[in-house]
């Protein structure tokens, strides 16, 4: 995306500018003294190509006369999205980013949860890594607590490390009134009002397998493999 700041907004800083383009309404405006401090953005330089340039574009600051002549302008605006992406992940875990994302998630700003007995409940974005490159962004519902893609396609391509795996989770470490009081109420699947085994191939394995297995170590009664490899062990005996 075309992250350059162009003529009709100079008098907007390039972080509010940033967070005002469409598909950007997740992110937090990341403070200039914490982009400013160094140690906030260890690291980042061996992640990051360009990341001299693009931390002059975040910061508004004139390249340097002496500084090499980079030969296009959308590498450096790539770079920037990038590096802000990755700074916003440490942002949004300080006491400023959590109360900007607190303030964002009580709006409704991120969405609400798609299970209807979640009653619509906001959600927060998350990543399921910390590293860029790897999945795009996600939506955790603190009530089911599961995750979700978000419904709307221009957050597809969201990279999910520029919100992490901490955030949502501290999130609600820190603001515990956030956390709905909603009672976890899971669907029970019948036929002609009885209930289905949760044994059956099209019965409620959800809640269970969260504890047990993987689905893949499923034979095709719903059985665990392991679990029906002992009995045939005993039956051979």
């Amino acid at each position: 995306s075309d992250v350059s700041n162009e003529s009709g907004t100079e008098s907007m800083p390039w972080i509010a500018w940033f967070c005002s383009l469409g598909g950007h309404q997740y992110f937090a405006e990341v403070a200039d003294d914490f982009v400013e401090d160094d140690f906030n953005l260890t690291g980042l330089n061996s992640i990051v190509p360009f990341y001299k340039e693009a931390l002059e574009m975040i910061l508004d600051l004139e390249p340097e006369e002496d500084s090499p002549k980079v030969p296009d302008v959308s590498i450096v605006e790539a770079s920037a999205e990038q590096l802000y992406g990755l700074i916003h992940q440490r942002f949004i875990v300080t006491r400023q980013g959590l109360q900007q994302m607190a303030d964002k998630y009580q709006a409704g700003h991120f969405g609400s949860c798609p299970r209807t007995y979640c009653q619509s409940t906001n959600v927060v974005p998350c990543g399921r890594y910390d590293l860029p490159g790897v999945e795009t962004v996600k939506l955790y519902c603190p009530n089911c607590q599961d995750i979700y893609s978000p419904p709307s396609s221009r957050y597809h391509n969201l990279d999910g490390a520029y919100f992490g795996t901490t955030f949502a989770h501290m999130l609600f470490h820190i603001y515990p009134e956030l956390v709905p009081n909603i009672t976890n109420k899971i669907y029970t699947p019948a036929i002609y009002g009885f209930k289905i085994s949760e044994y059956s191939r099209c019965g409620p394995r959800m809640q269970w397998l969260r504890n047990k297995q993987d689905p893949t170590t499923l034979d095709a009664s719903g059985r665990l493999i392991k679990d029906v490899k002992d009995n045939d062990e005993d039956d051979s005996k």
